[in-house]
């Protein structure tokens, strides 16, 4: 399966925020949208960075209160690992494994065309494994 795949079945939707917002917008957009990272992108859709809780969290850690009033390119993380449409669910565990990060946009043609979190790649996978282990047990009552 593909992160394509993934995509049609959830949608392209993404949250984005300016560079130029302040922590304090960003942690209200998070709460609004249940959500636990938006992508840092310019008008254009090109991918900035990307700012998550625990990029957040780390702030107030440094700061205090006083990180709300922040900018969010300041605290984001500017190095972003991305994924391509035909990227398999796999390449993207192994991503988000190794990475230790729990969101990963979606280009396509250098823009943002998308956004897979762990919580995407885990359903699919359990529904995969499920899938498999259904067939087993049609094939084994068969016999």
């Amino acid at each position: 399966m593909t992160v394509a795949r993934i995509l049609a079945e959830k949608g392209r939707s993404v949250v984005t925020v300016e560079p130029q917002r302040t922590l304090d917008e960003a942690i209200h957009l998070l709460a609004e949208k249940r959500i636990g990272a938006v992508v840092v992108s310019d008008v254009e859709g090109a991918v900035l960075g990307i700012l998550s809780e625990r990029d957040i969290m780390r702030a107030l850690a440094r700061q205090g209160a006083g990180a709300l009033d922040a900018l969010v390119s300041e605290h984001m993380t500017a190095t972003v690992v991305t994924c391509a449409r035909d990227t398999s669910v796999e390449d993207v565990m192994h991503l988000m494994t190794d990475g230790r990060f729990r969101h990963v946009p979606v280009l396509e043609e250098g823009r943002l065309a998308g956004l897979i979190s762990i919580g995407d790649v885990v359903k699919r996978r359990i529904a995969a494994v499920e899938a498999e282990h259904q067939a087993m047990r049609d094939y084994i009552t068969m016999a």
